[in-house]
Order: structure tokens, then C-alpha cells, then sequence
């Protein structure tokens, strides 16, 4: 059964300038699929230059306090020591695990400082664990403000901007000036339910946000591009044909964006045994690395639906391979749109501009 959806209008901020936060992920863009394919190599002193545009742009709107956590690398600490802020600093201490639940954690002491605007520096991963920690968090993650920058490999969640503008659009969301605006759009996610491989095995539920996928003769853990010739099924909540990861294998053939109240279940062929109206094209399935994929048929999914995804194998979910599947075993996975609230950034500004809050900035 689909569920009535709510894409604008959310609640006003429970805390209004609890600060924005900042949160690196100090390993997004250094991964070993960088070995395999032509994907940019993120360095620390690159995402530094972002994190000062961030909160440069967050100071000059207003905003009274910047949240960041300590890590080994000093990328989020050391962007901003030496900047002449008007906005006090907050850093938070993490007891460094160097896994995503560096990033929950980090999202948890933010929430509990009152913090409810977050600018990410990730991926599709990063922004996974962020969405985790939020759904664990309950009422206090459920009007947080997001806003998603790429840094990552495989990033359709994320975004390519400016940090300046960014930060800008995170200063008024703290303050609670973009609250009317219609720059809110809330997250696709996917929830995945069932009964773990064993009890060593990730725990259960747990959220993706672009894509479930079903891999044959894969492991857990495994960290290298997705072999096409394992990719048995597809779960996406945005099939993007200008994306690259397994969103484009739905997008090339039936798009769906991320407005859309919907998602796409793609069933591929069977490696050798592809057959008359499967569709056999070449896929970008990371930066600069195409190969072939065989469609064999893609159904649109409503909200709300819970698509099984059988066993044997592993279920990754934006990348991950994190749930192992067994024979006779499977897991759902269920679209809805309860993630986190995105700002549009232009959208953002230009609806601050039309109502003169930027001449009172």
C-alpha cells in the first residue's frame, strides 16, 4: 500500500540557531576503487578549503555557533583555527573507530548540542550512516536540515556546489529563516528488515539511500567495483541516467528522480543467458569505468512496498556490502520518504533574496 507523502513545508526547527554543523568524513574520495576506475582523489587539504568555505559562509549569514568533530587528520579543526569567526566553535571529541560509526557518532553529539542543520562532506556511504544515526535518534533527528556535498566515489545523494553558498544556506537554516521557504524536500529511503545471516552479521533494520542491490558469489566486505556479471537485482530510489554506480543501470532505460514518489526494481539477466527484449548496454559503474550490463525487465515500485531480496549472495546497499544472504534467506527492503530534509541551495537563496532577508544579513 502506498503512503500519503509529504515532500515540503517542515516543522519548524525544534532549536533555532543550534549552530550548523559540519561533519567530514576524512576517508570519502581515497578508496581503493580509485585503483579500478578514474575517480578524483579527495585530500585532506582540499576538503580543509571546504570546511573554511562552510563556515565562512555560515558566519557571514548569522549563524552563532559551528559544530566539528576532532579526528586524526585536523581536517575540520585545523580549517577553522585560525579564521577570525564571529560564530563560537564547538568541537566535539571522538573516540576515532576509523568505521561509519565515526559518523554516527558524530551526528549523535551534534543533535544532543542542539545542533539541527548538518553540511556533510561525503558520499552516498557517509550520507548513509548519517541517515542511520538519525532514524536511532528519534524525534531529534526527524527535523534536522541536510545539506549533502560531494566528496565522495559513487555520489547521486550528494552534491556538486559551491561550500561558500553552502555554508550561506546553512547560516539562515539555523537561524530559522528558510523554515517557509520551499526549499525542503525531504529524503527516499530504504529500509531493510528481516533476520540477519547470523549474530556476528550487521545488524538489522538498517537504511541505504540510492540503492539495494542483490550480488551473486560476492562477500561481505568486499571493497572493489561491483562486478556486473554478480548484480542479480535492483532496489533504487533514483534511477539517474546522469549518475554513475548502479543508479544509471535503471536511469539508461527508465528514470526516476529523486521527486518522484516512487522507486525502480530492476531485474537483470543471467550472465550467458541473455535473450530477445533484455536491454544490453554499457553502464558507468564508477567514474570513467563502463561495462556491460543486461536488463531484463524494471517495474516501478510505490512506497511502502516491501521487495524481498533472496539468497545466496550478499545485499549491498550504496556500496556497501554489509548483509550476507544465505540460501533459502532473504531480506525486504521498503521505500519511504521519512529521510532528512534537503535544502535546495539555489532554491534556498533565491527565496531569501525575494523576501529581503539577505539586505538584513
Amino acid at each position: 500500500m502506498s503512503e500519503q507523502v509529504v515532500t515540503m513545508n517542515p516543522p519548524p526547527l525544534a532549536a533555532a540557531d543550534g549552530g550548523v554543523g559540519v561533519l567530514v568524513n576524512p576517508m570519502s574520495g581515497r578508496d581503493v576503487r580509485r585503483l579500478a576506475a578514474h575517480a578524483s582523489n579527495m585530500t585532506h587539504e582540499a576538503k580543509r578549503d571546504i570546511v573554511a568555505r562552510i563556515a565562512a559562509g555560515a558566519d557571514a549569514c548569522g549563524a552563532g555557533l559551528l559544530h566539528v568533530a576532532r579526528e586524526p587528520f585536523r581536517i575540520a579543526t585545523a580549517a577553522v583555527e585560525h579564521m577570525n569567526l564571529s560564530a563560537r566553535v564547538n568541537i566535539i571529541d571522538n573516540k576515532v573507530q576509523n568505521t561509519a560509526a565515526d559518523t554516527e557518532h558524530t551526528v549523535a553529539e551534534f543533535l544532543a548540542a542542539g545542533c539541527r542543520v548538518i553540511v556533510s562532506l561525503g558520499g552516498d556511504g557517509t550520507n548513509r550512516a548519517i541517515v542511520r544515526a538519525l532514524g536511532r535518534a528519534g524525534e531529534d533527528g526527524r527535523d534536522v536540515r541536510l545539506i549533502a556535498l560531494s566528496t565522495g566515489t559513487n555520489n547521486v545523494f550528494p552534491t556538486m556546489a559551491e561550500p561558500t553558498v553552502a555554508g550561506m544556506v546553512a547560516g539562515l537554516a539555523a537561524r530559522g529563516l528558510l523554515d517557509e521557504s520551499d526549499a525542503h524536500r525531504r529524503a527516499k529511503v530504504l529500509h531493510v528488515s528481516g533476520r540477519p545471516a547470523n549474530e556476528k552479521a550487521h545488524p538489522l533494520p538498517d537504511v541505504g539511500l540510492i540503492d539495494a542491490v542483490v550480488l551473486r558469489r560476492d562477500h561481505v566486505g568486499n571493497l572493489l567495483p561491483f562486478d556486473p556479471s554478480r548484480i542479480d537485482r535492483l532496489l533504487l530510489t533514483r534511477a539517474e541516467p546522469a549518475s554513475v554506480g548502479m543508479s544509471p543501470i535503471g536511469g539508461l532505460v527508465d528514470p526516476v528522480m529523486a521527486e518522484e514518489d516512487t522507486g525502480l526494481l530492476v531485474e537483470m539477466a543471467p550472465p550467458g543467458e541473455t535473450r530477445e527484449g533484455d536491454r544490453v548496454f554499457a553502464a558507468p559503474l564508477s567514474p570513467g569505468l563502463f561495462r556491460k550490463v543486461a536488463v531484463r525487465s524494471t517495474t516501478r515500485i510505490p512506497f511502502g512496498v516491501a521487495v524481498p531480496m533472496q539468497g545466496p549472495g550478499v545485499l549491498a546497499l550504496d556500496g556497501d556490502r554489509d548483509h550476507k544472504l544465505l540460501e533459502h534467506h532473504a531480506l525486504t527492503v521498503t521505500i519511504r520518504r521519512d529521510g532528512p530534509w534537503l535544502l535546495d541551495l539555489s532554491a534556498a537563496m533565491r527565496w531569501a533574496v525575494a523576501r529581503g532577508i539577505m539586505r538584513a544579513t
